[in-house]
């Protein structure tokens, strides 16, 4: 980590119009997802959803692939636009004084938002975390309906370069690991996102 690096910052692959997250599914959502373009039963909208722009951070939460039904990781696009509407409807996980003020305030906030946000420390390659933090977004009602309706502009199947990045660095090949991960560079928030969530 370097000194400039913010402890809570968004660092994700993205370009003009759409940013990309992940998510890790069993074999029959992961490929009806990729049929449709978005996602569809056996998909759930019932169920709260989360997406994590950091590919290092789902390799950790789905073991590279190899846990029991997150076999499947898919990298999906969303429009800029939808992803500032989560973040501009989200309430923090856990309680910050700083944020919230008060604890009835953010209770009211969990209540009140379809989205939930929380900063977990990022991971290296072997899975130890590290000093800063990566964003992981819970979306929920109509987050989750806006998410499959309207902001997914297409859906990567990517659990080939995930396996094979857990491969290299079994075989304690690292580099060659890291020159396999996507590039996610700092991605910048308005300053009210920011602010709304306690992000550097």
């Amino acid at each position: 980590m370097t000194a400039e690096r913010p402890e809570r910052e968004v660092r994700a692959w993205y370009d003009d119009d759409t940013i990309r997250v992940y998510q890790a599914y069993p074999a029959p959502i992961a490929d009806a997802a990729l049929a449709a373009g978005t996602f569809v039963p056996p998909f759930k909208r019932e169920r709260m959803t989360w997406i994590k722009p950091s590919f290092r951070w789902m390799a950790y939460r789905c073991g590279y692939a190899g846990k029991p039904g997150q076999e499947r990781v898919l990298a999906v696009d969303i429009t800029r636009e939808g992803f500032h509407w989560a973040l501009a409807h989200a309430a923090l996980s856990h309680f910050v004084p700083a944020v919230h003020g008060d604890q009835d305030a953010w209770d009211a906030a969990v209540k009140a938002c379809p989205v939930r946000v929380q900063w977990d420390p990022e991971r290296t390659l072997r899975h130890g975390p590290l000093t800063h933090r990566s964003i992981q977004i819970g979306l929920r009602g109509e987050a989750v309906r806006r998410y499959v309706a309207e902001w997914i502009t297409g859906i990567t199947d990517v659990t080939d370069v995930m396996r094979a990045v857990g491969g290299l660095v079994s075989a304690g090949r690292l580099d060659e690991a890291t020159a396999l991960l996507p590039v996610e560079r700092p991605y910048r928030l308005p300053a009210a996102l920011a602010t709304r969530l306690g992000a550097g």
